[in-house]
């Protein structure tokens, strides 16, 4: 028989905590670098590797949900071969 796996939504507490978290963490950030004693050109840099370093972060997340999914369609995929072959296999038909 075939299982459909749960699908896991997260609830609304986790997203908002989620985004609460992204959000104190960038403005504590972007505080600290404004607040730095250097000069502009440090602050900037500091600013454009920061910001390099989020876009990595969700480009990374993405690829890996993205190749996680895939998976699971084609273990689906598979798994629906083997049900039908099963499904049509004949024990006692003589060959």
């Amino acid at each position: 028989m075939s299982e459909t796996p749960v699908k896991q939504q997260s609830t609304a507490a986790f997203y908002g905590q989620a985004v609460a978290s992204f959000s104190v963490a960038m403005a504590a950030t972007a505080i600290g670098i404004f607040r730095l004693d250097a000069n502009a050109w440090v602050r900037g840099f500091l600013a454009i590797a920061v910001l390099y370093l989020v876009t990595s972060a969700f480009t990374l997340a993405k690829v890996i949900r993205d190749r996680q999914e895939a998976g699971q369609i084609v273990s689906r995929v598979d798994q629906a071969r083997v049900e039908k072959l099963l499904a049509e296999h004949d024990p006692f038909e003589k060959l």
